[in-house]
């Protein structure tokens, strides 16, 4: 039978339409708009393909009995595509109910939670809440521990994306903690654990909103959020270009791309990128950008622990996960944060089939009563325990130096690498020279005629004997001494080959947070 256009059915299921579709109201749809906003809608609209949005539960209710509730309950749902790439996708409506989260918002959120996990594929939240409906009480913390168990029953399986753009306060804000990546939009996005009031409460410190919790903050000093947007078309711009890397779950290979860049190109450059002078630093990023394909480099917690650099790029084609050190910042050497973000980079690329390619230059851990006290042994260790458990290929490229336990922990060929290089400007040594010298050779030196020269003469020695590439490369250590400029071919001829291997041991299906 069909059914006329005038239909009451078809007028009823418009009206319900909508009703959805208007959200809070023109009203507060303008109020959003004012602070640089956009809606729920207007959001997935902008960052999935055009037309490929289907909405779910638009007529969600959290109290049916309430003749004034407004259906989907301040969170919009659904599946759609990005790249032509199926993904799900919710996102909270500030204009319906300040987008507070009731324990019908949390189960619209968790059923498409499910969804993805099911069918293997990402999930994106475009977080902008008030909190928990406090109107409901246990039951919009009943919602949001149900959301929480579903970021942690994902975790290591599907790609999860936050996108901050508003606040996420209290609980809410570890949901997006458990989650792989932050994108945090400047100016419009807040995250914390509590609000200024209780701090002052608590801990006598006045600090408003800003200071607690503002984009910046998250990107640069707690290491919490992975992006900073300039606005929200470029938070949802970084969301599409992330995801471009990524694969849809964790037994499908990453995306690649027809090369755009000659796989037998080389970079002269670096042949004299190394200072001669140890202590002289250079920029890894260099090395990075010469090496990878033009403009493929996607660098991740770029503002956070810049003594390490973390990062998506492409070789031959081929998405890859970058490791490297970053010789213009505290040396390069190792503290507490870099050793999370470095841990916590490898643990990703292993659960989602990146391969890893590490540059390393390694003078050291950071050394300090601040950092023994606060655990960098501990922290450390979870860069080992990553890089031992990954099951990808890993290719390792020693630039400088590489000293102690520092070397070790970077990707070496003792905690698995599968291929290991060295420039010709490696040291590989237990110690650096002068240290080692004033250690080895102390005798010597308090009974020389002229203890500065005798140092000089020592330590050139130490150096010619063992910190050079050679010593190692004897030893099997390294695989081999390679021409900086040549670097680019060598790897992704290395890579073609690795990514033809079997691992015997089984892919693991962990989560990605620190060990």
């Amino acid at each position: 039978m069909t059914i006329s256009e005038d239909n009451p059915r078809l007028t009823e299921l418009r009206t319900w339409q909508a009703r959805a579709q208007e959200g809070g109201g023109p009203q507060r749809v303008e109020q959003q708009h004012a602070k640089g906003k956009l809606t729920a809608r207007e959001r997935i609209a902008a960052l999935l393909d055009f037309g490929s949005f289907q909405e779910l539960q638009p007529f969600t209710l959290a109290h049916p009995e309430d003749m004034y509730a407004i259906p989907g309950d301040g969170v919009v749902t659904g599946y759609g595509t990005i790249d032509g790439r199926a993904v799900c996708v919710y996102a909270q409506d500030f204009t319906v109910y300040g987008g507070s989260v009731s324990l019908a918002h949390a189960r619209k959120i968790t059923q498409v939670q499910e969804l993805a996990l099911r069918n293997g594929v990402p999930i994106i939240g475009l977080l902008d809440s008030g909190g928990a409906r406090i109107q409901e009480g246990v039951a919009a913390l009943q919602g949001y521990g149900e959301i929480f168990r579903q970021n942690a029953l994902a975790s290591g399986v599907i790609p999860q994306i936050s996108v901050m753009l508003g606040p996420c306060a209290g609980g809410a804000s570890y949901s997006p903690a458990l989650t792989d990546f932050i994108i945090m939009a400047d100016q419009t996005s807040l995250m914390y654990i509590t609000g200024p009031d209780v701090v002052k409460s608590v801990t006598k410190e006045e600090i408003d909103h800003q200071g607690l919790g503002v984009a910046p903050i998250h990107t640069s000093v707690s290491g919490v959020a992975h992006f900073l947007a300039t606005d929200e078309d470029n938070a949802l711009a970084t969301t599409r270009r992330l995801l471009s890397y990524l694969p849809s779950n964790n037994v499908e290979d990453a995306p690649a791309l027809p090369p755009t860049d000659d796989p037998r190109r080389t970079a002269p450059a670096l042949n004299t990128l190394v200072p001669e002078a140890p202590n002289e630093p250079y920029d890894m990023r260099t090395v990075i950008h010469s090496v990878m394909d033009t403009d493929s480099f996607f660098e991740v917690q770029a503002d956070w622990a810049q003594n390490a650099l973390v990062g998506f790029a492409r070789l031959g084609g081929k998405a890859v996960g970058v490791v490297a050190q970053q010789p213009l910042m505290m040396a390069g050497a190792i503290d507490i944060n870099a050793s999370d973000k470095i841990s916590r980079f490898v643990r990703f690329c292993d659960a989602f089939n990146l391969p890893l390619i590490t540059f390393a230059d390694s003078p050291g851990f950071l050394p300090g009563v601040g950092q023994e006290h606060g655990g960098i042994i501990r922290h450390g260790a979870k860069i080992i325990y990553a890089y031992v458990e990954a099951t990808v290929p890993q290719i390792s490229v020693v630039t400088r130096k590489g000293y102690g336990g520092a070397y070790i922990v970077m990707g070496s060929k003792s905690l698995g690498a599968d291929l290991h290089f060295g420039w010709p400007s490696a040291e590989m040594a237990v110690m650096g020279p002068d240290a080692a010298v004033n250690v080895v050779n102390r005798r010597e030196l308090e009974a020389a005629a002229d203890p500065d020269a005798a140092r000089a003469q020592l330590i050139d020695e130490y150096r010619t004997r063992y910190a050079n590439p050679y010593y190692s490369a004897e030893r099997g250590i390294l695989d081999n001494v390679i021409e900086p400029a040549q670097t680019r071919p060598i790897l992704i001829n290395a890579l073609r080959t690795l990514r033809e291997q079997v691992r015997h041991v089984p892919p693991k299906k962990h989560g990605v947070m620190p060990a």
